[in-house]
């Protein structure tokens, strides 16, 4: 009998131990999460570190040498909100996410697209921006062609490195040929030169490239190919980030700013005297 109760006394103490260290975990737990978020690292440091490759209008720099455009804008008054000052740190593009990974940078926002391959790598905060790409062709090179003819060995089509036009055009015309570079405006270049049949690129890009050489090259489909969502891009495992981030876009999304200030970028030319033509 003393040998039972012995027993379920010491169940019973097993029970409450079990009772009392669940919740004190988790709590440490949420706490060890929070205190290693990049919010928190932000927050300590006063200054947000934003990744970014130079696209117009996405990102470039004006005739002073300043980075100016529709992210950079994003990402100032992003800082702004949350009381910190901003860091750009312009990244090459193929490199841009192992930099992110290697804490080289505290967010990416530069247009990129969310896919499940990058998603494997990095999660990504609900879309900030919505686009889509167009063709934008030689048109002596590509005069008469329909968009079947461009899936051919004798097409050449040039992108930028990693990005989501040069993964589009592998899988929509898989028997081009893919001339790949780092630089996005060296792919605008070999269509001009002649190197290349054509290039793909999100709007406005490719329509106001073929209204300043409206002799050589043009916009010959309208339509918008792999239309999806752009999202700030960040390191894995930081709910935090996740939650300030989407509460964030989802705010300006509904007060209209995010709207206005895509509008000014892509929809207007008021900035074009800031930079090089």
């Amino acid at each position: 009998m003393k040998i039972t109760k012995r027993i379920m006394g010491l169940a019973l103490a097993a029970v409450m131990a079990v009772g009392v260290s669940q919740p004190t975990f988790a709590a440490s737990t949420s706490q060890t999460l929070g205190s290693e978020s990049v919010i928190e690292t932000i927050k300590k440091r006063g200054v947000i570190k934003i990744g970014l490759d130079f696209f117009v209008p996405w990102s470039m720099r004006d005739t002073n040498g300043e980075i100016i455009g529709f992210e950079p804008e994003v990402g100032r008054k992003l800082a702004a909100d949350m009381g910190v000052e901003v860091e750009f740190i312009p990244t090459k593009w193929a490199g841009i996410i192992p930099a992110l990974v290697a804490g080289k940078m505290d967010v990416i926002i530069s247009g990129m697209t969310v896919t499940p391959a990058r998603n494997l790598t990095v999660n990504f905060s609900v879309p900030y921006a919505f686009s889509g790409l167009t063709i934008l062709a030689n048109t002596s090179m590509t005069e008469g062609m329909s968009l079947e003819d461009y899936n051919s060995e004798d097409i050449t089509f040039s992108c930028r490195r990693g990005s989501t036009p040069c993964t589009y055009i592998a899988t929509k015309f898989p028997k081009a040929n893919l001339l790949k570079f780092e630089d996005e405006g060296v792919n605008v270049q070999e269509v001009l030169n002649g190197n290349a049949h054509a290039t793909m690129a999100s709007e406005p890009g490719p329509s106001r490239d073929a209204r300043r050489h409206p002799e050589t090259l043009s916009v010959p489909f309208n339509i918008a190919f792999d239309a999806g969502g752009e999202a700030f891009g960040m390191r894995k495992s930081d709910p935090d980030a996740m939650f300030y981030f989407n509460s964030w876009i989802r705010r300006h999304h509904n007060n209209g700013w995010l709207k206005a200030t895509h509008d000014y970028w892509f929809r207007g030319n008021d900035w074009a005297d800031q930079v090089d033509q």
